[in-house]
């Protein structure tokens, strides 16, 4: 078998796992109302998998440079939450989305240019969030409404995660760590469910969700710090699963808080 082949194969299956993956999390998403979803989205549902498949082609030095070429990325990701959440509760949904994308295309782009140490990521994490997540408290609570869900919304979010995985295993080793890890953390769960949530349930109700996010997406970038320390440190899966690790943590730490308040009320 050729060399053209096999990587054709391999990439078709690593394509197919995880659009299989993300699709399934995306609708248990769609079922679990917006606090759940948005611990669900906030998941490395998308990210994870590239990473996991970057691992397989590349050292663990390659694998910690792009962990903190995404930390930033996580900064930039929230501000497109703020972004759609404003204008989803008057706009439609394509000029929300696209707006919002715009807005994280144009920030990624200033991001990348700088060369980032850990402290400084974290730091515009940190400011970040304490801005985006107040900002975003009172567009929190809305009802879910009942929706059906159509033929082509599978075939959607497959097809858009497998674009983005293909796009990172394909040119990571021609654009480097860092632009990988930047192509990595495009958040190809927040756009799928804006575009297909928004023209049937409204604004306000996607809004929500993505408005529920901010704790999460603070998980996130917790979990993509500890992968750059730890794939340094420990090699590349190691780094992995303690990542997913803290990020699966933080968020049933949220779920917890949150069942804990509600037994309270």
């Amino acid at each position: 078998m050729s060399p053209e082949l096999i990587f054709i194969l391999t990439l078709a299956l690593r394509m197919a796992v995880t659009a299989a993956f993300v699709v399934s999390a995306s609708v248990i998403t769609e079922r679990s109302g917006p606090v759940i979803g948005a611990l669900i989205a906030t998941l490395p549902i998308s990210a994870g998998p590239s990473y996991v498949f970057l691992s397989l082609d590349h050292d663990a030095a390659f694998i910690a440079e792009g962990a903190l070429a995404s930390l930033p990325i996580n900064a930039v990701t929230i501000v497109l939450g703020l972004t759609y959440v404003v204008l989803a509760q008057r706009r439609s949904a394509p000029v929300s989305c696209f707006a919002a994308v715009a807005v994280w295309i144009a920030l990624a782009s200033v991001v990348r240019l700088v060369h980032w140490s850990l402290a400084g990521g974290l730091l515009v994490n940190a400011v970040a969030f304490a801005i985006c997540v107040p900002l975003l408290q009172r567009f929190r609570h809305v009802r879910m409404p009942l929706f059906t869900r159509r033929w082509y919304d599978i075939p959607f979010r497959a097809s858009l995660v497998a674009t983005l995985v293909a796009t990172v295993v394909t040119l990571s080793g021609w654009v480097g760590p860092k632009v990988s890890g930047v192509i990595a953390l495009f958040p190809v769960v927040f756009t799928s469910m804006m575009l297909i949530l928004h023209p049937r349930i409204g604004g306000p109700a996607t809004s929500a969700v993505i408005a529920n996010s901010g704790w999460g997406l603070i998980g996130l970038g917790i979990a993509i710090a500890v992968l750059h320390v730890a794939a340094l440190q420990f090699g590349s899966a190691i780094g992995l699963s303690l990542a997913l690790a803290t990020c699966v943590s933080w968020n049933l730490a949220l779920w917890w808080y949150g069942r804990r308040k509600l037994t309270r009320l």
